[in-house]
């Protein structure tokens, strides 16, 4: 029976998540080795639980797309990226496969910055090249894991609390949390704005020992666009619409304000879309 993870202490949630590790006979922090030797990303292995997703009005910079708070349970263990992608974990998969990008994109400026400006049918591409090189199942998080993983237990606007700033999150610096929500006509950004996302672990990590789930980049889930949470599964998988042509993405980035990098926080961003501020994380599936 999945355990209510966010009526736990964090001492408490630190040994689920040591025994989920125990159980799939893995550390908590581990990498896949790829066949051919290539750079692949370090996962972080993350219990199964119950854990409500979604904010409501009490919350600050509350969306009506983020209501209702729903329960969903997470009946297996799963792994998840520690960090976003990488451009040097991407590197090795372009050379592997030959994949290369637009001349006139943009691109990221060091080896541990997140990759982006990469569509989701190339992202696909990498998980396939990374399940087949590693022999292991990669996909993109459902949006329930992703912001299960990201809120580690808690039920606060953030992982680290009711308030994050500038020095904790990369977001615009301009819109911070806490100044607008006691709606204050005049402050000083605490740090100054950047137009890029930083190398990938520039802040602290989430209780369970994820980085960057709020701010840097937007990541892509692998679940499609709904206005609300009502009728979201229990599971927190949705069918899939082939009409459908809008994903959820997650976490807000160095080019957003604050409230929109929230745990509950959610964008729809379009199947094809590709953007200097939205990238992905891994998901791999864990062997019972």
């Amino acid at each position: 029976m999945a355990k209510s993870v966010q009526a736990m202490e964090q001492a408490d949630l630190l040994d689920l998540q040591q025994r989920a590790a125990r159980q799939v006979r893995l550390d908590i922090t581990f990498r896949d080795e790829a066949r051919s030797g290539a750079l692949t990303p370090e996962l972080q292995v993350i219990p199964a639980g119950e854990g409500e997703i979604g904010a409501d009005a009490s919350e600050y910079g509350h969306q009506e797309h983020e209501s209702p708070r729903r329960y969903v349970v997470l009946e297996k263990p799963f792994a998840l990226g520690r960090f976003a992608v990488t451009r040097e974990e991407w590197d090795a998969f372009a050379e592997a496969a030959g994949w290369e990008p637009w001349d006139w994109l943009v691109w990221p400026r060091t080896p541990r910055t997140p990759i982006f400006n990469i569509k989701p049918a190339s992202i696909q591409q990498y998980l396939e090249w990374l399940s087949e090189e590693t022999g292991k199942r990669y996909r993109l998080p459902t949006e329930a894991e992703w912001e299960y993983a990201c809120r580690a237990g808690t039920r606060t606007p953030f992982a680290f609390g009711e308030v994050v700033g500038c020095r904790d999150v990369h977001f615009n610096s301009l819109f911070p949390y806490e100044e607008r929500r006691q709606r204050r006509r005049w402050y000083i950004p605490a740090c100054f704005p950047l137009s890029r996302p930083l190398d990938v672990g520039s802040f602290q990590p989430n209780l369970w020992g994820l980085y960057d789930m709020h701010g840097n980049v937007q990541e892509f889930t692998s679940s499609p666009w709904h206005d609300n949470h009502a009728s979201l599964p229990r599971d927190g998988v949705y069918r899939r619409d082939p009409d459908n042509e809008w994903v959820v993405v997650k976490g807000g980035s160095w080019f957003d304000p604050a409230v929109n990098t929230r745990s509950a926080a959610r964008r729809r961003r379009n199947i094809d879309e590709m953007d200097t501020n939205l990238g992905f994380r891994v998901l791999r599936e864990l062997d019972d």
